[in-house]
């Protein structure tokens, strides 16, 4: 899970959508695959498929400063609303692993997730 600085509610559908295409292309590079994607106006979840020799916190740092990067520079007009500074997202994340729960429950509970707007 990803959140926003500051937990502001800035995610916007067509925002949300973005971040989804940009997650998932910044996870192929690092020959991982998004198997869910969903988010609210302040935070997105993802479900993740990356192989053993991956570090997490590497990709996960690289998903957040690529995403970023990429929404401060297409969204620059909702996002310098919000954060006078070059922000996104907090410093910290949450990464759980999946053992003990089926890879449909995890789907489940990513697809149930509000949508901005919802």
């Amino acid at each position: 899970m990803l959140v926003t600085q500051y937990r502001r509610k800035i995610i916007s559908q067509p925002m949300l959508h973005r971040l989804g295409e940009i997650l998932k292309a910044t996870c192929l590079k690092w020959r991982s695959e998004v198997i869910e994607f969903n988010g609210e106006p302040d935070h997105v979840h993802l479900l993740i498929d990356y192989p053993p020799d991956v570090e997490v916190s590497k990709l996960v740092n690289n998903l957040k400063t690529v995403s970023s990067r990429l929404i401060r520079k297409e969204f620059a007009e909702e996002v310098n609303r919000t954060y006078s500074k070059p922000v996104f997202w907090t410093g910290a994340y949450f990464v759980a692993s999946t053992g003990g729960v089926t890879l449909e429950q995890l789907k489940a509970y990513v697809d149930n997730q509000r949508s901005p707007g919802d």
